[in-house]
């Protein structure tokens, strides 16, 4: 696992309690940013993932 996998876990992890907090205080501007910061998690861990295959 090399560091662009975990920061885009990291990133996911952190979209998504952003996410949960828009919804809890019905903020719908913070919900939208938690769920861009899941994508773009998703994002850098697929190429994460791309680097390590590169890499063998």
């Amino acid at each position: 696992m090399n560091k662009d996998q975990v920061k885009g876990n990291l990133e996911q992890a952190k979209g998504e309690a952003k996410e949960q907090w828009g919804k809890l205080t019905d903020d719908h501007s913070t919900e939208m940013d938690g769920k861009m910061d899941k994508a773009k998690g998703k994002v850098r861990e697929g190429y994460g993932d791309v680097k390590d295959k590169l890499e063998d």
